[in-house]
């Protein structure tokens, strides 16, 4: 009898590990009390209040309206790869964090690993509008603008970051407006920070920042994104204080640092100074399938000697009305407008006129529609680029930022507030990827779960999952920055085991450095 009691008590003491807790909801209203229980009906009244509360795989809902604030909203906590915090805009309402009143400091910061923000509007922080320290977070539909510095800044060491279909517009740093840049991936960042879908536009220093301090050798990468009319103030008003340029892959103080910048698909005009600039930067730069049009001096720049085991590509891009391009002979160049026998005018282009680029994103997040510098269908530069990697729709690439044919689709991690009714593996996203990628599954019911790597001659190069796990949408991040470009797979295998089912399907992921 003494046996069977200590083996209840061994099983009891077991039970909480092995029955995963249930992710919970709360909300955060205007009008709420942080004395409340932060339900729906009686939500918080603060963010802080609600992100001390909540755990890991919970769900932080804000109501719609204007939050005015004069501190800092610290995220510090930390998830994990299949549990994040998730801080999102409930439903189709815009909360806007307002921080006019603060003195210093940044309007949110990010601290803490593995949280999803998505929905939210931050403005007139002291410094940066949203600052992310931490690594493997999701920041997805935010807009950050009229902050007193660089809209969102990535630094401290963030690495693994995805940004994902943001807005930075209109940051500006009184009184020089020499250093307030739109997205700023920079000074002490990190490595593997992705962007896409995002736009960049009348900041008062650069669109887009690489510039080091002391960071080195670090990689990021930039898909179809927008920048824009960077180095102007809000009133359209010329600034020469600040630097101008529409994506700065990097540069140093001491001009000897490395920053390896990936931008595919990327469009950027209209910038006071330069489009795609190498500053001082000494690490590889990779621009494939890039537009520059009407930029104030070059569209795209790359003067300056690279050091040795790194390199400079350009493929598949165009120049359009502005001084051309400078660059180093060491630039490997392949299907752009400027060489071979291409001659680019404004009659290869449904439009140049820049009307809707600034206009309100698509529901799903995406990039509004607009006919700007998309090809005309009788376009001598459709079909004439060649294979990097991007998917096509003819017998060859086109030339710049837009396929002819097709539709650009975001990239956009979606959630659903009911349980879903089958099992569901999707397509890994970005891909192809370098260096990490996430891979998002549904469950019906408490399954225990398998998710493994597997290169293309079959051995097992990780394993990412294997738990019990409780009924919803899981996403696991995946960073392959220790392996070699190619084509591997991921194999998931999920077992209801109240109902003795097995669920199994295997996905391609393709890993380009």
């Amino acid at each position: 009898m003494k046996n069977k009691l200590h083996l209840l008590k061994y099983i009891l003491f077991l039970i909480p590990a092995i029955i995963p807790a249930q992710s919970k909801a709360y909300y955060v209203a205007n009008g709420g009390y942080d004395t409340n229980p932060g339900t729906l009906d009686f939500p918080f009244a603060t963010v802080t209040k609600a992100a001390s509360t909540a755990s890991a795989g919970d769900t932080i809902y804000i109501r719609g309206g204007q939050y005015n604030l004069s501190s800092t909203i610290s995220l510090g906590k930390s998830g994990s790869s299949t549990s994040y915090y998730h801080l999102y805009a409930y439903k189709n309402e815009k909360p806007v964090f307002n921080f006019s009143t603060q003195s210093s400091s940044d309007g949110i910061k990010v601290n803490g690993n593995y949280w999803h923000l998505k929905g939210i509007e931050s403005t007139y922080a002291a410094h940066n509008g949203i600052a992310i320290n931490g690594s493997y977070n999701i920041i997805e539909r935010c807009s950050v603008h009229d902050n007193r510095n660089s809209g969102m800044q990535l630094g401290n060491g963030a690495a693994y970051n995805q940004i994902i279909n943001c807005d930075a517009y209109y940051n500006y740093d009184s009184p020089s407006g020499g250093n307030a840049d739109g997205f700023a991936p920079k000074l002490d960042v990190g490595t593997g920070n992705y962007f896409y879908g995002c736009r960049s536009w009348q900041n008062s220093d650069d669109g887009f920042d690489g510039y080091l301090r002391p960071s080195d050798n670090i990689t990021t990468t930039y898909e179809n994104c927008w920048s824009f009319m960077n180095g102007y103030l809000k009133d359209g008003t010329m600034i020469t204080t600040g630097n101008g340029n529409g994506f700065k892959t990097g540069g140093s103080d001491s001009k000897d640092l490395h920053h390896n910048a990936v931008l595919k698909n990327c469009l950027c005009f209209d910038n006071r100074v330069k489009g795609f600039d190498q500053n001082n930067n000494k690490g590889s730069m990779t621009f494939y399938n890039c537009t520059g049009f009407r930029n104030g001096t070059y569209n795209f720049s790359i003067p300056t000697a690279i050091d040795s085991g790194y390199s400079a590509t350009i493929k598949n891009s165009i120049s359009l009305e502005s001084q051309g391009v400078t660059l180093i002979s060491g630039v490997v160049q392949e299907a752009n407008t400027w060489i071979g026998t291409f001659t680019v005018s404004s009659a290869d282009f449904v439009s140049i006129d820049t009307t809707g680029v600034r206009g309100p994103r698509k529901s799903d997040g995406s990039l509004p529609d607009v006919n700007f510098m998309h090809l005309v269908s009788t376009s001598v530069l459709i079909d004439a680029g060649v294979n990097v990697g991007i998917t096509f729709a003819g017998n060859a690439p086109d030339l710049g930022a837009f396929e002819y044919g097709i539709a650009q689709t975001p990239t956009s991690v979606e959630e659903t507030n009911s349980l879903p009714s089958s099992y569901v593996l999707k397509q890994n996203y970005p891909n192809p990827f370098n260096p990490s990628t996430i891979i998002e599954y549904v469950l019906p019911k408490e399954s225990r779960v398998e998710l493994i790597i597997f290169n293309s001659i079959g051995q097992k190069v990780a394993e990412l999952v294997n738990q019990l796990q409780a009924a919803g949408t899981h996403r696991v991040q995946w960073s392959a920055n220790k392996l070699s470009s190619g084509i591997y797979f991921y194999s998931f295998k999920a077992v209801n085991i109240s109902e003795r089912a097995v669920f199994s399907e295997a996905k391609k992921l393709i890993l380009l450095k």
